[in-house]
């Protein structure tokens, strides 16, 4: 079903259309293609994974067991992919970029020397960038296997571009969120947001398509949006605590409703400007580790060690 415009009463219908049982661990990772109707997933049983999201079928699958698979997002190539290690923490081959097509890797980004917990692309040009528990956030262009720039902070690095891919942000200790001009990032953040009150770390962050808004989620399971041009809160959300996991919190295509998931399994959404939780469903997965909405259609996938499509019900 192609995206329309979203309201309380078509959230609410949404319901799992597609299940997929067969991974051998916990689902790291997934991501859509901002043009094709795609999905990879990455997992713990080394696998990376390609759907299908009109048919709801699985196009491919490729085991890594050198490397594991942790982290991953597509290039702009619908077959192409930029891959974290799960196992190569300190090595030259932590990050990497791969070939569906060929299962064939193109090049090892180097300089990474631990764990690569947050990995987005530019949605403009070949530049990438990775933050890391190495206390380093990369900049990286897909033609050159070594980093463009390099900045270095205190705390968990979480990295996400705006959708123009203008300005991207990086968050950092104490809850602040340092925004960059990407042309120019080596002349410094040109803002500066604190979350009021909540110093927990943010283990994921997103911008709305409209670049208007951005999705924080902290690591004490707290959700907020803020307004990504003055840095005021727009709304906050908590969840059930998950000790051991952080969820994963997703705009839908307009900007007017935040999904995530929980510790107790369960899925939230909520309408932004009434501020008011419009859905809530049993997820059937248990606790949710990822959950992203597909760009240019009403369906969003929630994974744990199970994977789901879920869509809009339109019986009556």
């Amino acid at each position: 079903m192609a995206i329309s415009q979203l309201d309380d009463g078509i959230v609410r219908t949404m319901s799992v259309a597609a299940v997929f049982h067969d991974f051998g661990g916990k689902i790291s990772s997934l991501d859509f293609h901002r043009t094709e109707d795609l999905l990879v997933t990455a997992s713990g049983d080394d696998s990376i994974r390609l759907y299908n999201t009109t048919t709801a079928t699985l196009s491919k699958m490729t085991y890594h067991k050198k490397h594991g698979a942790d982290k991953v997002c597509f290039t702009h190539h619908p077959s192409s992919l930029l891959c974290s290690s799960r196992n190569k923490l300190d090595s030259d081959e932590s990050l990497w970029y791969l070939s569906m097509y060929d299962n064939r890797c193109l090049r090892y980004f180097k300089g990474h020397k631990d764990r690569i917990i947050s990995l987005c692309m530019s949605p403009v040009n070949d530049s990438f960038m990775s933050g890391s528990l190495d206390h380093t956030v990369r900049i990286w262009d897909l033609r050159v296997n070594a980093c463009q720039g390099i900045l270095h902070l205190r705390g968990r690095p979480a990295v996400a571009f705006d959708q123009q891919g203008l300005v991207f942000a990086v968050a950092m200790e104490g809850g602040a969120i340092k925004l960059f001009d990407s042309r120019s990032y080596d002349k410094g953040p040109f803002d500066t947001f604190l979350v009021g009150g909540d110093t927990a770390e943010v283990c994921d962050i997103k911008f709305s398509n409209d670049g208007k808004s951005m999705l924080l989620t902290t690591t004490n399971n707290h959700i907020y949006v803020l307004d990504a041009y003055a840095g005021d809160k727009k709304c906050g959300f908590s969840l059930e605590p998950s000790p051991h996991l952080t969820t994963e919190a997703a705009f839908t295509p307009d900007g007017q409703y935040v999904l995530s998931g929980s510790g107790d399994g369960t899925l939230h959404a909520w309408n932004i400007n009434m501020r008011n939780e419009v859905a809530c469903w049993n997820s059937f997965i248990g606790p949710v580790t990822c959950l992203k909405w597909a760009p240019r259609r009403a369906l969003f996938a929630a994974a744990s060690d199970v994977l789901t499509f879920w869509i809009p019900n339109n019986q009556p």
